[in-house]
């Protein structure tokens, strides 16, 4: 009988060279130009988003359903987000929380959609956002570019946020010290947050898609071991359950994310008042 190979649901996981390309130098880092598995989703990723809005954004005043759709998108971020925590003052950064929301959202759709792939041994499908280069640069993105905004908007004195008034100098201090590490945390919080959900719940439907496998093969051996056909169904029906959780992960944590950045650029647009 043959040997049945080991399960591992982090395979999945490994980022794989798909064309081979030149790689440079500079300053002494290499740079691998590579096409890997990784960098064929996001582009992917990009088309797609990029044809939805294509053949969606026609700005008719009856829109049809595509538009609709597009609409319904684009009013998650400004009036379910925007607009309520920022106010009339966040519409010029509606651009960036879209781009960041659809970014997320259509990455983890697709991981969630193309993860059944991997039961399969295909090596083409590839959740990004289980990546946390990916998810940690779109945090530090999002921290710097709100970090360098209040330093554009409000100079030296942006720095007062983390100072807190009436308080003894000393406690004044150790408050701005504790204030400044919450606060610079933000990134790592973010990417985490993103990256965990995603990447623990392909791990946990790699292992049901494992267990639906060999338990029927075992059931497949006659006898008795036809027993094993009963957990082997009742994984495939945690699988079905698991994918529906894991679509509805998909979007709430791109609105999660998008949610937290959305506060953050609250900080610097209405500092030191509110709306």
């Amino acid at each position: 009988m043959a040997e049945q190979p080991a399960i591992d649901p982090m395979h999945q996981f490994m980022v794989q060279k798909l064309i081979e390309l030149p790689s440079f130098q500079i300053g002494g880092l290499t740079f691998d130009m590579s096409i890997t598995n990784s960098v064929t989703s996001m582009l992917a990723g990009a088309a797609l988003l990029i044809l939805f809005f294509a053949l969606t954004a026609k700005g008719k005043i009856v829109p049809d359903r595509g538009q609709a759709v597009a609409e319904a998108i684009y009013n998650i971020v400004d009036r379910t987000l925007v607009t309520p925590i920022i106010g009339h003052h966040g519409k010029p950064y509606i651009p960036y929380l879209l781009g960041l929301f659809c970014t997320i959202f259509v990455l983890n759709l697709m991981g969630v959609v193309l993860s059944i792939g991997s039961l399969f041994g295909l090596t083409l499908t590839f959740t990004v956002t289980s990546q946390l280069a990916i998810t940690g640069t779109l945090a530090v993105l999002t921290f710097f570019s709100v970090f360098i905004l209040g330093f554009i908007k409000h100079g030296p004195k942006f720095l007062t946020l983390f100072w807190i008034p009436g308080m003894h100098p000393i406690g004044s201090a150790l408050m701005v010290l504790i204030e400044m590490i919450s606060y610079f945390v933000r990134p790592l919080t973010l990417a985490l947050r993103l990256f965990g959900n995603m990447m623990g719940g392909h791990v946990v439907l790699s292992l049901f898609g494992s267990f639906v496998v060999a338990l029927g093969i075992v059931g497949l051996s006659g006898g008795l071991a036809t027993a094993a056909f009963i957990p082997s169904v009742l994984s495939f029906a945690m699988i079905v359950g698991l994918t529906g959780l894991e679509l509805v992960v998909a979007l709430l944590q791109a609105f999660v994310f998008t949610a937290l950045a959305t506060v953050y650029l609250n900080e610097v647009v209405n500092f030191g008042h509110g709306h």
